[in-house]
């Protein structure tokens, strides 16, 4: 599963919906490979936006027909619209996350576990505030209310152990999967939805 993991997160291997995430990916480690970009530091994510809006308008990746009033909800992360009575749109500014790339590879991911709540980047989205990413996502409709100790079972038959309170963590592969509070997963007939994950990838995870 590491090895396939791996190539998804490099752009080898395919993933549900996960073309334009990975070309903006893609376009930000060939940035850093020319110098573009420093490996560290506090600016990254300012010079990692630059190269999105030349990827953006290369692309024609602008989304500038957004219907503010389809607003549905926010939190942190993101703002969630209402794109029909089957889809949401979320604008999310990565604050979660140190670099866009990482950001990215948590959109990969999630489409990787969990395809049924699979994220589509359509493009990005820009206004006085900060750069967005634009996601289109399955919309859900909870049936009953998320028992934790449900989603603690699952994770934990699929590797994944947990750290402490809604946070989990996967041994063998290196992944961080954390934030699974009940907001952030639904119960839909019986049925688990992860509809906002936030996956880090650790250095273990690129290791053999």
């Amino acid at each position: 599963m590491k090895n396939e993991l791996q190539n998804i997160i490099s752009g080898k291997s395919q993933v549900k919906h996960g073309a334009n995430i990975q070309a903006a990916s893609g376009y930000l480690k060939n940035g850093k490979g020319t110098g573009t970009l420093a490996e560290k530091g506090i600016h990254i994510k300012k010079q990692e936006e630059a190269l999105i809006e030349e990827f953006a308008t290369i692309n024609e990746l602008w989304i500038t027909n957004l219907n503010i009033e389809n607003f549905f909800s926010s939190g942190a992360e993101q703002l969630v619209y209402l794109k029909d009575e089957r889809k949401v749109l979320k604008l999310n500014d990565t604050i979660y996350y140190t670099s866009w790339e990482d950001y990215f590879n948590n959109l990969l991911l999630n489409n990787y576990f969990f395809p049924d709540t699979a994220y589509k980047l359509l493009g990005f989205y820009k206004n006085t505030k900060g750069l967005y990413a634009v996601v289109e996502q399955n919309f859900v409709i909870a049936t009953e209310k998320t028992e934790l100790i449900n989603v603690k079972i699952f994770l934990e038959n699929s590797g994944f152990v947990n750290k402490k309170n809604n946070d989990y963590f996967h041994p063998e592969l290196g992944i961080i999967l954390e934030d699974l509070h009940d907001e952030n997963v639904l119960t839909k007939d019986g049925i688990l939805k992860f509809i906002d994950t936030v996956f880090y990838i650790t250095e273990q995870f690129y290791k053999p």
